[in-house]
Parts: C-alpha cells; sequence; structure tokens
C-alpha cells in the first residue's frame, strides 16, 4: 500500500484515468505502466510518440553572474560561454569529487538560469546551491510550481509542430520560450530516451490541460517510468543512484566529457587525485547470451567465476532482443567483448562486455 506522505504529481488523478500502475519513486506517486504495458510504450517511442509525466524533477531558478555568483563554480561544466536559450549537462560534485547530482543547466538571459534536478535530490541540491552562492543571490525553488511533461519519439516534433508554430527550429541541446494553450512555457529539445523530443515546463496548476490536449492527437501515447528505465539503459544514459552517487565520480562513471578542467568547480582537486591514483574500477556495458536480465545488486564474476564487479542496471531490452545491463567491475577485466558472468546465489548467466550504447538506431539528432 502506498504511503500517505508520498508527494503527487499534479496529473495522479490524470495517470489513475488511464488504469496507470502507480508505485513510489524517489518519494513520489508515479505511474510505472499503463494498461497496454512496457512493450507496447516501448514500440510507442521507438516508432512514433511518447508522453511522460516528470514533473517530480526538480527545477531551481538563479539570478546573478555566472562566475560571481558561484554558480558556474558549483558546475563541472562551464557556464560564461552558454549560448541564450541554450541547455548544459553536467554536474555538481562534493569535494570528495563524488556526484552530487546530475543537470541541466538552462542559460534564460544574461545573468537567468534554470538548473533542472533529480527528483530524489531537490532538498540536498536545494541545500548545496544555497551553500555555496554569493550572498545576496536570487535563488528560488520552484519545484512544486513547475510541471514537466516530456514528448519523445521520432514523430514528436510533428505533433508539437500542430500546435507550437517555430517548434522546428530549436537544435538538439536549445530551447525557447512560447504560448502554449494560454501559457507561456519554456520547451527545450532534449529527453532521455535516445530519440528526438522535447521537455515541455508548464505551470503546476494547468498541467492537466496539456497532458489531455496532447493526448487527443492519437499517435501520442501515456508512457511510465518503467519503459523510461528500459529506454534510457538501451541508450546508456546514467540514473542517479545507479551508475552515479556520492561514492561515485564522474570520470568512475565513464562521463569524463562532461567535466571541463580548465576550470574550477568543487571537488576538483580530489577528484584529480583519486583519477591519478588509478581508482579500482570502471563502468562497463554487456549483453546477456540469452534473454535472461540482469538486476541492479547482481554480482559480476569473471568467466573463471572469481567476483569482480556489481551490476548498477539490467533490464531486457526490445531493441536489442537480449538482457543488457552496467556495471562498475575491476579495471584489469574490462576489455571489450571479455565474456564475464552475472547473477546470484540462485542463477547465474554468460555475457559479453559490449561498447555503448547498446541501442544506436535513434532519431535524437533529425
Amino acid at each position: 500500500m502506498l504511503a500517505a506522505t508520498l508527494f503527487r504529481t499534479p496529473l495522479y488523478d490524470e495517470h489513475l484515468a488511464l488504469g496507470a500502475k502507480m508505485v513510489d519513486f524517489a518519494g513520489w506517486q508515479m505511474p510505472v505502466q499503463y494498461q497496454e504495458g512496457i512493450l507496447k510504450e516501448h514500440d510507442a517511442n521507438r516508432k512514433g510518440v511518447s508522453i511522460f509525466d516528470c514533473s517530480h524533477m526538480g527545477e531551481f531558478l538563479i539570478e546573478g553572474d555566472a562566475v560571481s555568483s558561484g554558480l558556474d563554480r558549483i558546475v563541472t561544466q562551464p557556464l560564461v560561454d552558454m549560448p541564450l536559450k541554450s541547455c548544459r549537462y553536467g554536474f555538481a560534485l562534493n569535494d570528495q569529487g563524488k556526484v552530487i547530482d546530475d543537470l541541466i543547466v538552462y542559460r534564460i538571459a544574461g545573468q537567468k538560469w534554470m538548473i533542472v534536478v533529480n527528483a530524489s535530490n531537490i532538498a540536498k541540491d536545494r541545500a548545496h546551491f544555497e551553500a555555496n552562492l554569493a550572498r545576496g543571490i536570487r535563488f528560488e525553488d520552484v519545484s512544486f510550481k513547475t510541471a514537466k511533461l516530456d514528448l519523445q519519439g521520432p514523430l514528436s516534433r510533428d505533433v508539437l509542430s500542430k500546435t507550437v508554430p517555430g517548434i522546428s527550429k530549436l537544435e538538439y541541446y536549445t530551447f525557447d520560450e512560447f504560448e502554449l494553450w494560454g501559457e507561456k512555457v519554456i520547451i527545450s529539445r532534449t529527453g532521455y530516451t535516445g530519440e528526438l523530443g522535447f521537455e515541455i515546463y508548464y505551470p503546476w496548476g494547468a498541467a492537466s490541460k496539456a497532458w489531455q490536449t496532447l493526448l487527443k492527437d492519437s499517435r501520442v501515447k501515456p508512457t511510465g517510468l518503467g519503459v523510461r528505465d528500459v529506454l534510457r539503459i538501451e541508450v546508456s544514459y546514467p540514473l542517479y543512484g545507479h551508475e552515479l552517487s556520492e561514492d561515485i565520480s564522474p570520470f568512475e562513471a565513464g562521463l569524463k566529457k562532461f567535466v571541463d578542467l580548465s576550470k574550477d568547480f568543487i571537488g576538483k582537486e580530489n577528484l584529480l587525485r583519486h583519477d591519478k591514483e588509478g581508482g579500482g574500477r570502471k563502468i562497463v556495458h554487456f549483453i546477456s547470451l540469452s534473454r535472461r536480465s540482469p538486476r541492479q545488486g547482481h554480482s559480476i564474476f569473471s568467466s573463471d567465476g572469481k567476483k569482480i564487479g556489481e551490476v548498477v542496471s539490467g533490464t531486457f531490452s526490445p531493441a536489442v532482443n537480449a538482457g543488457i545491463g552496467i556495471g562498475f567491475i575491476k579495471k584489469e577485466f574490462t576489455s571489450i567483448g571479455k565474456d564475464i558472468i552475472f547473477g546470484d546465489e540462485k542463477f547465474k548467466e554468460r555475457a559479453e562486455l559490449a561498447a555503448r550504447p547498446f541501442y544506436k538506431g535513434g532519431s535524437l539528432k533529425q
């Protein structure tokens, strides 16, 4: 039974009306799947268009110069050179160089920013930002004022262009402000599926209107967190609490390209020290030699049965037609094509280390 203390998005009743199965995710009651099931939802996203309720995500508004405000030092990516109405993915690190959260920065104006953070980390991130921003800088947590609807899939532009003239001008990782059903909203060409897609930041109290209107288009299918996880694993996107945490550095997670070492940021010294010392583990991606799926917490063994690591994400992939997984293992065992074994006390299954991403056929940059 779901706890009464869980948060609900403004679309909670919409999900129930559509027969969604609700689960506890990061302290929120969220739809994991709808009546047609995850395989149908996967097909809708990879071949058509799907809509996700991502209103549980957090949004912060900050006003101030990137450097003098302290904002640039909080994020591992440089912000001073960001073009207006562009987005940039990066990390907020702790003093040890490990990941407090991964986030996306939106540059709304020269000195106005929106930071999008993970639902499970809103309170922690808010405290981190407030502690490290300069005094007098305007900071507002608008997480419970801002709904987020993700329209994803190769037909998403066709669907949205009927209502939003000019949406086709958005390039990958850019955004603009549009009038949408009587509301001024931010729409960005971003997403978490590996497909062409858009994220719509809509006023919390009016989100049901947007959701219902988008679903009037018969091509748009409601999709839940279950298939969202499958889609992001297929394209090897990290999820906080799995590939990222305060015990994992972005280098260990294979995400060094989102860390600019030419600038200063919190945790940089210890990040470099840990990297110089070599660490002992590396992220790997692997494909099961059967349809059997790895799961978070499964052990990873060498081909001769020695434990060498642990699975952090796993699923059955309809795109690959096999079980796929992500884990951390000892560096000496990380060669692509190498045979490994995953499992627990009940079963063990053979797999092969693979290059990422697992799925390479998406419409992301169309």
